[in-house]
């Protein structure tokens, strides 16, 4: 009996370690030859932004937005600079009644495109 109930707080503990809740993680890989600026990833609603200043060349970088505050639909952006001074813009996904339909977002910035990956939406 000892031992079902210490494998039942283990189990408990580390799904609350691991569950992210009301957000989405999101990750960006640089994989152009010139380092991108003023990187921010938000929502529709821009409640909470992720900032970037720098990200180099072949270099990575992951956050957790956090959605706590989301309460409509909406969608999510991408904005940064590149070295030559143009603004770009990547937006997609989407979200429902403030809550992510998706764990994670990837976004892999080449030389002149944004490739955008979501994960399966949950269930």
């Amino acid at each position: 009996m000892k031992k079902l109930l210490a494998f039942t707080f283990i189990l408990t503990l580390s799904a609350c370690i691991f569950y992210k809740k009301d957000g989405i993680e999101m990750k960006i890989k640089n994989e152009s030859s010139e380092p991108i600026t003023n990187v921010e990833f938000t929502t529709t609603e821009k409640l909470d932004v992720i900032s970037i200043d720098r990200i180099e060349p072949n270099e990575s970088a992951t956050e957790f937005l956090s959605m706590r505050k989301n309460k409509t639909d909406g969608a999510y952006s991408l904005t940064f600079t590149r070295a030559n001074g143009k603004k770009e813009i990547s937006g997609g996904g989407y979200y429902t009644n403030g809550s992510s339909l998706d764990h994670w977002v990837d976004f892999i910035v080449e030389k002149d495109t944004t490739i955008v990956n979501f994960d399966s939406p949950i269930y």
